[in-house]
Parts: structure tokens; sequence; C-alpha cells
């Protein structure tokens, strides 16, 4: 190990350094610019092409060196150069590292090592609304694929020493950059060093998105339900934040990831904190009703065509009866074809053109689904039932996933053994989701373990000076954020 790290050494000479650096980086390109100091004294920078500015290398560094004798020690060189980013490198393969990066390594004639210059040149999309969390009042911006622009969001709206950025690498071949943002003194600390430990661990070739953390965070990636919180949007992730979670951000993806996570937190809306309490309160239960519609709905409309018919009013029982005369499937049968075509409608419309999806979206709901009825290979309450609980999904919207494959799961339960495999279904996946707590919170937090105090900011939602406290799951070490003033 000591021969080879002699080997990549940086020496004092100036060509023989990015000879050495360019060795190790053949690619075409990665380019070396060539200059000299007032005296003649060779100098060079290894740099990438497309991802360096080239046009701050010259001004900052190439022209304020040729003007000048050439410096004799790197703190000379660095006092001459007016960067305010500057990092030095000894060998070759850490200068390697920040050359990739986009940061260049320069090299002076007798001056011993690299000094690697912050030029860094990315292009990036503007700061902008997420188009999966739009609302109508209270802050629009979202997060994008720098992460240091993104730590940037989260840094301006808490303007306190107590934010902290631990910044990770992984991919042994991507170098991803991941940063660990949480409060000093209410984030528990121990939390945060059992992610970082658990990060470490993590041995790959390369992380595109924050998805990939998310899986390497969760001790059943494999389980249709989520382990750690997503959120886009900057003020909702420091909302969490300051309630004592750890955040995620990764380089590369506009997605950041929070621990712990709670599934009554997908129930809340960040437009929930601009509205009145009330408000807020009726459009969560409603949510959670759009979401029981959602799942149960078809699973106990083919249970009550195969084992409980009899139990429908007698209106809806005459007109269900009369719709599904004649039909050739099975119900189970007709609801998978109903799913199978919703599915693709959805997968199809994502895919294609904005203005051919809305064509399509016409075509499929309207032409295909009344051909089909009229042609007697669906009746029309399945339609409706279908319709009704495809929309009844996505509002909201991170569960959607979760629930497409959970209504499948009812659906094949209900047409086996009618409402029992319902109610069967139901006290295990209520078993599952109470006992599933990686981080050391239940996912059914706080209904289960019941925490009275925590329930201020679940499905109901408290006023203002009754969220005094941070919630106690989450075991902060300073609970109060708000404190009263006693009035005269």
């Amino acid at each position: 190990m000591e021969k080879k790290k002699n080997s990549t050494a940086f020496t004092g000479g100036a060509e023989e350094n990015a000879k050495l650096l360019k060795d190790l980086l053949p690619a075409q390109d990665i380019l070396v610019y060539r200059f000299a100091t007032a005296d003649a004294k060779p100098c060079a920078a290894v740099f990438t092409d497309g991802i360096t500015d080239k046009q701050l290398l010259g001004e900052l560094a190439a022209r304020p060196l040729s003007l000048a004798p050439a410096p004799k020690t790197r703190e000379e060189a660095e006092q001459m150069l007016l960067f305010p980013e500057l990092r030095r490198a000894d060998d070759a393969q850490t200068a390697a590292k920040e050359v990739l990066s986009g940061n260049p390594a320069l090299f002076i004639d007798g001056v011993t090592g690299a000094i690697i210059l912050g030029t860094k040149k990315v292009t990036l999309r503007a700061v902008m609304e997420p188009q999966t969390s739009i609302t109508v009042k209270g802050p629009r911006e979202g997060f994008i694929e720098d992460v240091k622009t993104n730590m940037s969001l989260v840094r301006r709206r808490l303007i306190t020493p107590d934010l902290r950025f631990e910044m990770l690498t992984l991919g042994k071949r991507s170098g991803t950059a991941v940063c660990i943002a949480y409060l000093h003194g209410i984030a528990d600390e121990r939390l945060v060093q059992r992610i970082c430990e658990k990060l470490k661990r993590v041995e790959t070739d390369g992380i595109s998105d924050s998805s990939y953390v998310a899986q390497f965070l969760s001790s059943a990636p494999a389980s249709p339900f989520k382990q750690v919180g997503t959120t886009e949007k900057p003020d909702v992730l420091c909302a969490k934040m300051l309630e004592g979670r750890v955040g995620i951000l990764c380089d590369g993806s506009p997605i950041a990831l929070t621990l712990p996570y709670m599934m009554s937190e997908d129930f809340q809306s960040a437009q929930d904190y601009f509205v009145s309490p009330a408000r807020a309160t009726v459009n969560r239960i409603l949510r959670l009703f759009a979401v029981l519609v959602a799942i149960f709905l078809p699973a106990l409309y083919v249970a009550a065509q195969l084992f409980r018919l009899q139990l429908l009013p007698f209106g809806l029982l005459m007109t269900v009866s009369g719709g599904i005369q004649g039909i050739p499937l099975s119900p189970s049968l007709e609801i998978f074809f109903l799913l199978l075509v919703l599915e693709i409608l959805i997968e199809a419309s994502v895919r294609m053109p904005k203005y051919v999806a809305l064509a399509l979206s016409v075509i499929g709901a309207l032409v295909l689904g009344d051909t089909a009825v009229k042609a007697g290979l669906v009746s029309s309450p399945a339609i409706i039932i279908i319709a009704l609980s495809g929309i009844s999904a996505y509002t909201v919207p991170d569960l959607t996933g979760t629930l497409s494959l959970v209504r499948l799961a009812y659906i094949v339960a209900a047409g086996s053994i009618g409402t029992y495999g319902i109610v069967l279904l139901t006290g295990f996946l209520l078993y599952y989701l109470i006992c599933a707590d990686e981080w050391g919170v239940p996912l059914l937090a706080p209904f289960s373990p019941l925490v009275p105090h925590d329930l201020r900011d679940s499905l109901y939602k408290a006023d203002i000076w009754a969220l005094n406290e941070r919630p106690n799951v989450f075991r902060p070490k300073n609970r109060v954020r708000l404190r009263k003033k006693e009035t005269t």
C-alpha cells in the first residue's frame, strides 16, 4: 500500500504532475491548460470540460499568476489566487476525484502538490414549485437536483448555528454526495449516528436518486409500505426537522428523505398549516375517507356480489342486479380487468407527451368505457366503482403506489372468502403496521401506540398555541418550541 501511495504522490514539477494526473484520467474530456508565470515558470491546470467554469479559471488563476513572479510555496500561491474556495491535494487519487467533480487541479513549477480550485459549473434548472406538492397558500419553492442548492434552501429557512450538515459520499463509481441535515439540540443524536453508520456500510457502484438511499435505510425494502418519509418542499423539510426529525438530501434528486416516518404525515399537506385548523382537520379526514374508499370499495363490491348481495339496500340491489345481468365475466375478473385498464391508462398518460396524454385519457375514459358497457363486457356499476376508487387514491399522492397493491390484495381476499377475507387481511395489515418500527417510531404512531399529546397534529389539527411542544414520539432533546407569554 505504501508503494502505491508513493507512486501517485505529486513531485515539484508542474508538467510531471499534470502528466501523472492525466495518465490517471485518460478520458478525452479531461483537458490540460498550460501557461507560465511572469518569470517563465510553467503552470498547468487539469480540468473536466463541460463542468468547469473556464472563464473563472482564466481570470482568477491564470491571469494573477501570469502577471507576477512564480510563488515559492503553496501558501504564497494561495494568497495570489482570487478564489474563495481552495483546497489541497498531495496525491493523484485525491486530485482525480476533485477534477471529476468539476474542480480543476492547479500545478505550479516549484510548488509541492496541487491546489484545487472551486470553479465547478453545473447546469441547473430553476427552483420552482414541485408538480406533486402544489399549494394555493404557502411557499412554492421546491428542491432541485443539486445538493448544494437544496442545502442553501434549508439554510435560508433555518438561520441558526444549530443546523448541522453531515456530508457522506456513496457509490464507488458514482461518488454521489449525500447530506444528512438535523438540528443540534433538538434531534436525537443517537438517531443521527445510526443513520450515518448504516449509510457508511453501503457498498454499491452507484447512487442515482434518493430512492436508492431510502431502500438502504429500510429494513424491509420489498415491503409495499414505505418506511422513509419524502418531500419535495424545503418548508416541509424544515418543519419536520423542527419537530426533531432528520433530513437526508441526495445529489441528483429533488426528493428529500425524512426519518423517523409515520403514515399519518402522508395525510397532511403543506397547505394545512396556512389555513384554519378546522379546515385542515376536515381536509385530513376527507383524505382518510378517500383512502378507505380506494381500498375497500372494489373489494366490498366483489364480496357483495359473490357472498352477501342481499345485504345491500333493496333499491341499490335492484340497480346493481340489473346492471350485471348478461356480463360474461365473474365479479372478480371484471374488477381485475377494469383495474388493468385503469393502470394501463395511467401509465400511458404519464409516459406520453402532455397533449397526446390528454386525448388518450379522453379516449380511454369515455370511448373505451362506454363501448365496453354497450358490448356487455363490463357493467356500469363496476366502472363507477373503479373510477371512484382510482380518483380517491390520488388524494394522497405519496401513497398511490401502496394503495394500488393493497387494493389488489383486498380484491383477491374478497373474491376468495368474501367479507371474512377483508376482515382477516385488515387484521394482518394492522398487525404488520403496528410492529413496523425500524427507527423507533411505529408507522401507525401516534394512534398505536396511543400518544395523546401527539394527536394534536395528526388527523386532527390543533391551533398553533396548542402545538407548543414537539411530538413525544421523536424523543426530541428540547421539547418546547413555543413559549406562552403571560398577558396582563
